[in-house]
């Protein structure tokens, strides 16, 4: 069967959930037996959210290839259990640098290139490159809202696809939203009429009408947009709240919707196979016990910033049929005379990945009192790397211990930039040069761990060798390994050439362990990853320790 391709577009205004209403209708096809490919293309001029503030983007996903991207990427990877690729992910940035570099060299042999043909066909290309594979069917999701002068050229290209693969081939899906106005107790389809018309007036007609909603919309509303939309009736859908994203595909499938895209792409009739969804979203409903956890960040007003690591963690309270309730606290308000009374009602601390020294200290003083009160303790990244500097300077007596990103002066350089990697890159830091590229300058995308038997790490993952995804520049410094091993750390994972220490742990706490990779971009609501499977279960053994001490 010849690829079909289903183009997802958003209206109104953004943050409506194209990312989870694309991820939701692949998880339906891949229940109907078929094979699912999923892309994002986003509007804005940076190549990839590699540099991006998380405060404006909120966290940047890492592939196994190691591709910086959108993080709706990892919406689409949990919830059809795939890997993407940098193939999945393309912005308005990575297209044009791929036009102008072939123009430089000569490509287009003189001639002027202009955002018709020489854009539209590159994103054209792209989107092609995404189903190479032969699945059947690829879902392409546009950034951003019709009317946006940067989505355009995106919007030309779906547009020309249709005429390029055939009507029966390509499916346009609209999101857009249907507000209630309490005070008239009334839904409003104006705002849907104007998107559409907008969409309609570049030549793209909606085959389908998702109405993001807080209400079932009822027949006469559907009916009132279909009429105005030009759609069939039975192709404007709800949308409608809930209050787990798990519960998406199932509310998608109530409605019909993976029936109706299958009638219009002429898709194999299967029923879905979705058993395991509802038992999710029946765990997630009706959870025998709660964990609070203490999650210690400096990005903690937006928790779009570590949303990998929030599903993760929901993914682990399923393991054992618990929900997790998460204390997000700014690490610049954690010291030493505040980090009792801010976490000992939690029953576990985490702290995530981060770059620069603010609040450091914070998580430092964190990790120091999740150690000596033997509280759960997990450390992702920046995490494993405080967490290594609040040994070195409380056990291994070297109170001047630091990472080299935080003092380059340090005399004692427990983290610090290897030297075989990144002789150059350490240079630009020490200087202070602006010059230096800051993208794509880092350990990214998947590395081989081999595992110690005995230790923490190994029963979590039952097996020696694992594969990872990084996302940093600074790593353990080796010249220390001997000095923290004799004090009771534990290097439980070490890259194959035993060059990079990967996890540490101490055996004699319930539950210690830091990472140096971020194990939450691989973790599935279906297949939670075992590190948050077995960090949730310690925290619930430590909540009901004390609760009898």
């Amino acid at each position: 069967m010849k690829t079909k391709f289903i183009f997802v577009t958003g209206g109104v205004l953004s943050s409506l959930g194209k990312g989870l209403a694309a991820a939701s209708i692949g998880a339906l096809l891949q229940a109907r037996g078929l094979t699912v490919t999923i892309q994002k293309l986003d509007p804005y001029i940076n190549v990839d959210p590699g540099t991006m503030n998380p405060f404006q983007h909120g966290e940047v996903y890492v592939t196994d290839d190691g591709a910086e991207t959108d993080l709706d990427l990892g919406h689409y990877e949990r919830y059809l259990n795939i890997s993407m690729s940098q193939r999945n992910n393309y912005t308005s940035g990575s297209i044009y640098n791929s036009v102008i570099t072939k123009e430089r060299r000569g490509d287009y042999l003189g001639g002027t290139v202009q955002v018709i043909p020489h854009i539209t066909d590159e994103i054209k290309s792209a989107v092609l490159s995404v189903a190479q594979d032969n699945e059947d069917v690829a879902i392409i999701e546009i950034g951003g809202t019709v009317g946006d002068i940067e989505s355009l050229p995106f919007l030309e290209a779906i547009r020309q696809l249709r005429s390029n693969l055939g009507k029966d081939n390509v499916l346009y899906i609209h999101l857009t939203l249907v507000p209630l106005m309490r005070a008239a107790g009334e839904l409003k389809t104006k705002p849907t009429q104007h998107s559409v018309k907008e969409l309609r007036s570049i030549g793209i007609q909606p085959d389908i009408i998702l109405c993001r909603s807080e209400v079932d919309l009822g027949k006469d509303i559907k009916a009132k947009i279909a009429l105005f939309c030009n759609v069939d009736e039975d192709a404007v859908f709800t949308a409608i709240d809930v209050k787990s994203i798990y519960e998406v595909p199932l509310a998608l499938y109530e409605e019909g919707v993976d029936q109706k895209i299958a009638i219009l792409l002429r898709l194999p009739a299967k029923n879905p196979h979705l058993p395991l969804w509802k038992d999710l979203v029946t765990r997630l409903k009706a959870p025998k016990d709660e964990v609070r956890i203490a999650i210690i960040g400096k990005y903690v007003d937006l928790r779009e910033s570590y949303k990998s690591l929030h599903e993760a963690l929901i993914h682990g309270g399923v393991s054992h049929n618990v929900s997790v309730h998460l204390e997000y606290i700014n690490s610049e308000d954690v010291d030493v005379e505040t980090v009792a009374e801010k976490i000992a009602a939690l029953h576990g601390v985490l702290v995530p990945g981060g770059f620069g020294h603010r609040g450091v200290e914070g998580k430092v003083a964190a990790i120091r009192y999740a150690r000596e009160e033997q509280v759960p303790f997990f450390g992702i990244c920046l995490g494993m790397q405080c967490a290594v500097i609040e040994f070195a300077r409380n056990v291994l007596n070297l109170p001047a211990a630091n990472s080299e990103e935080f003092d380059p002066t340090t005399p004692d350089p427990v983290i610090y930039l290897m030297s075989e990697w990144y002789d150059h890159r350490r240079q630009c830091l020490q200087q202070r040069d602006s010059t230096c590229a800051k993208g794509g300058t880092m350990r990214l995308g998947a590395y081989p761990c081999r595992i110690k038997p005995k230790t923490m790490a190994f029963t979590a993952y039952e097996t020696e060798l694992i594969q990872e995804r990084h996302r940093h520049r600074y790593e353990f410094n080796g010249r220390y390994a001997e000095a923290f091993e004799a004090k009771g750390m534990v290097l439980s994972g070490l890259s194959p050439d035993n060059a990079l220490v990967e996890i540490v742990e101490l055996p004699e706490h319930p539950w210690f362990l830091g990472c140096q990779f971020h194990p939450e971009f691989k973790s599935r609501p279906l297949q939670p990853h075992p590190l948050f499977r077995d960090f949730i279960g310690a925290c619930l053994n430590y909540k009901n320790r004390t609760a009898h001490e």
